[in-house]
């Protein structure tokens, strides 16, 4: 009697956490695989359908949401499974020069997004996030081109905007010269601010649409809802 009872009590045992997890995964797994592939060909098409068929900035907005809503949903490696596919699906449609465009900035851009929303980090850290991813895509893209072109483009294009700055001042009788390290300045400080800028618009829609998809995002600072008319 008194083995079997030290038999019984020395039996391990299965903790409530284990037992849920292994009761939903069968069930989830399904649908967490259906929504990361859906995702990730939503995420390809609108980048596709911008490409061939550009229609201003509106669907630029949308670039980074369908992975950012992945993490939302499911965590870090859906989101990031999400971003690989995209890629593997755009590298077949379009190519590995314009799919890896893709990837850098705005898959990893919506990783970084989903991760801090999920963590409930404030806009200014998660626009800040993103505005740095945005501008090391910027920059990524120019090298990545002028190794497929065999020349500098932003050396290239920041002497041109010297040589005008020259030429306006010449005309409004300034005597002062612009330097081209100046102007190169002025030129990654804007890439910044546009990033920023595009941030910020980005966390505006996704407010709007992933509160609607049960998949909300922190609230905006004060001023935002005042300025939005918006209760959250």
């Amino acid at each position: 009697m008194t083995k079997t009872k030290k038999n019984q009590n020395s039996s391990p045992s299965v903790s409530p956490h284990s037992q849920n997890s292994l009761s939903s995964d069968p069930s989830r797994s399904p649908l967490r695989m259906v929504e990361t592939a859906f995702l990730a060909s939503t995420a390809s098409l609108i980048w596709f359908v911008n490409y061939y068929f550009p229609i201003g900035p509106v669907l630029r907005i949308f670039f980074p949401l369908p992975i950012a809503l992945l993490y939302l949903r499911w965590g870090k490696r859906e989101a990031w499974m999400g971003a690989l596919t995209s890629l593997l699906l755009l590298t077949v449609l379009m190519g590995p020069t314009r799919s890896i465009i893709f990837l850098i900035p705005y898959g990893w851009m919506g990783v970084a997004m989903g991760g801090l929303w999920k963590r409930g980090a404030n806009w200014f850290v998660s626009i800040g996030v993103g505005a740095i991813i945005g501008s090391i895509g910027f920059f990524f893209r120019y090298w990545l081109l002028s190794i497929l072109l065999g020349r500098d483009l932003w050396v290239y294009a920041t002497t041109q905007i010297t040589e005008l700055a020259e030429w306006i001042f010449i005309k409004l009788g300034i005597l002062a010269q612009p330097s081209l390290t100046l102007v190169q300045v002025i030129a990654v400080v804007m890439v910044v601010v546009n990033s920023a800028i595009y941030l910020f618009v980005v966390h505006l829609v996704a407010l709007l649409i992933l509160d609607r998809l049960k998949s909300p995002i922190p609230r905006p600072p004060h001023w935002v809802q005042v300025l939005l008319d918006y209760e959250g």
